[in-house]
């Protein structure tokens, strides 16, 4: 069994910064893509930004330039940097990991989430 522990969300002024934080643990082979999504009261869960394996970055148009995702893989942890934060950018954030499985006969692949940090910015 896979858990996604997220921390660092909370409440901020427009123009400010927040970190938040996920941790990966238990039954994991290779961390694939990790990364966060997030969703806004009556709006669908979407893409905000992830990282492969090799480093290779996704964001979504509306944080490029502001957010930054990295990873510590020896730790199985991604990070994502939000700065100059904007109303819009109020949501639940949820962490995101594609785990591969390896085992002796076969391998599986899984997404895992977590349950979802609130980030709440103020104008």
């Amino acid at each position: 069994q896979v858990q996604l522990v997220e921390s660092g969300g909370g409440s901020v002024q427009a123009g400010g910064s927040l970190r938040l934080s996920c941790a990966a643990s238990g039954s994991i082979s290779v961390i694939n893509v990790m990364g966060w999504y997030r969703q806004a009261p009556g709006m669908q869960r979407e893409l905000v930004a992830t990282m492969d394996l090799g480093a290779s970055t996704n964001y979504a148009d509306s944080v490029q330039g502001r957010f930054t995702v990295s990873r510590d893989n020896a730790k199985n942890t991604v990070y994502l940097q939000m700065n100059s934060l904007k109303p819009e950018d109020t949501a639940v954030y949820f962490c995101y990991a594609d785990i591969w499985h390896i085992g002796v006969v076969s391998t599986t692949r899984r997404d895992y989430w977590g349950q979802g940090t609130q980030v709440t910015v103020s104008s």
